[in-house]
């Protein structure tokens, strides 16, 4: 009986004591001791290059030139180049049966620079097609863009393959992922009824404003507040209208700009500096201002004052709340999960210590009162004892006395 209790004791202790480390183990952070050895330097991975060697059976006479220096791209729109923040290009001409392709592909930070870039080079009328994330087409010459990557393609003669062939070599360029592939947010602003998508230009910066045949006045808009801008033009029933749509960073700049671009519309023949080309050229009754948190929107164009203030009235902005994430448990509470875990699993242990106990000790118990015994074996017959008892001393005889004959 006793080497059985002994042996469920610690059996017990054994279990607590295992439960317990576990406990710990998954509670306490795991420390992992760095190897000791030479350091190794881990370089970044090298950029993809931009033009392969070869494509759809097109062979680069020389090799690729890349360059990094937006002049080398383009020297008349350096400055807006810069603005889409241009990283580095490369050009190269390819021979097949007799025939050429010159390409220039310009790679930009990210995608917003790309398609921002694609927006300043694309002309108002040019047809869509089918290539990359966008592209478009004038004659001979194909503009399109995907990734970080804008490709200004022209062939010596367009053939019926030309767009599978272009649209192999936008799958064999780099791509993104992360938030630097997203498009730019603006853009989501824009409404979608009547609008001509290849109208849309995109700009960052003065030069590339400027360059898309931009509304307003550089200066006017704000570009050295941080300001980006997305113009478009939708077909409405009476006449075209151009919308422009200003992002500022906070609704305090937009509030400020929106009373001096309200009063330079206002001003006429007398605003300084002198309208632009598509505000003379605009109905001045259409000519509307509008602001929505922290964007300002302007229509123009030739449109009536009715349809003008129904296209202002979609743009309205949305304000996306982020919750910052919070630790979820302090140090403190995870000190008290970590005894709480102790207690609970010493009552549990001590619980099932006693239910061993009984369940081992009663079971013996009721094994031998079925037999007939007694629930103890303490006084069992094979239990060795002494009995001394004074009936069973025999007495010591008599001493002879002296003189006494036996």
């Amino acid at each position: 009986m006793r080497w059985m209790s002994v042996l469920a004791c610690s059996f017990c202790s054994a279990v607590l004591m295992a439960s317990t480390a576990t406990t710990i183990a998954q509670t306490a952070p795991l420390k992992i001791t760095a190897p000791q050895g030479p350091a190794h330097l881990i370089l970044p991975p090298v950029p993809k290059a931009l033009l392969p060697d070869a494509f759809a059976g097109w062979v680069s006479a020389d090799n690729p030139k890349t360059f990094t220096d937006a002049s080398e791209a383009d020297q008349a729109n350096a400055e807006a180049l810069k603005e889409y923040d241009f990283t580095d290009g490369a050009v190269a001409t390819y021979k097949r049966s007799g025939q050429t392709l010159s390409l220039r592909a310009l790679r930009f930070h990210d995608a917003s620079g790309a398609f921002g870039a694609y927006s300043f080079y694309r002309q108002n009328g040019w047809p869509k097609e089918e290539i990359g994330t966008g592209a478009t087409s004038n004659n001979n010459r194909v503009l399109f863009w995907v990734g970080n990557s804008v490709v200004d393609a022209t062939f010596s003669r367009i053939g019926p393959m030309s767009g599978s062939e272009l649209r192999e070599l936008a799958g064999e360029l780099p791509t993104l992922d992360g938030p630097r592939a997203l498009p730019p947010p603006i853009l989501g602003n824009l409404p979608t009824e009547s609008l001509t998508p290849e109208t849309t230009h995109y700009a960052l910066g003065p030069a590339g404003y400027a360059g898309a045949g931009g509304v307003l006045p550089p200066e006017l808009v704000g570009f050295d507040r941080g300001a980006e801008t997305v113009t478009a033009t939708y077909s409405l029933r009476s006449n075209p209208a151009t919308l422009t749509i200003i992002d500022y960073p906070t609704p305090q700049m937009a509030a400020a700009q929106e009373t001096r671009i309200r009063a330079y519309t206002k001003a006429g023949s007398t605003a300084v500096p002198a309208w632009p080309k598509p505000l003379v050229d605009s109905d001045q009754a259409g000519l509307e201002v509008r602001r929505s948190g922290p964007l300002v929107a302007l229509v123009s164009g030739d449109a009536i004052p009715e349809e003008s203030h129904k296209l202002l009235a979609l743009v309205h902005y949305e304000s996306e709340i982020t919750s910052i994430p919070q630790p979820t448990e302090s140090e403190v509470f995870r000190t008290g999960k970590l005894l709480m875990g102790i207690v609970t699993l010493v009552i549990i242990g001590a619980g099932a210590a006693i239910l061993l106990g009984f369940f081992l000790g009663g079971g013996r118990a009721l094994y031998r009162i079925a037999r007939g015994k007694p629930a103890s074996s303490m006084y069992e017959i094979e239990f060795i004892r002494l009995d001394l008892r004074e009936e069973w001393v025999e007495p010591a005889p008599a001493a002879e006395r002296p003189g006494q004959k036996v």
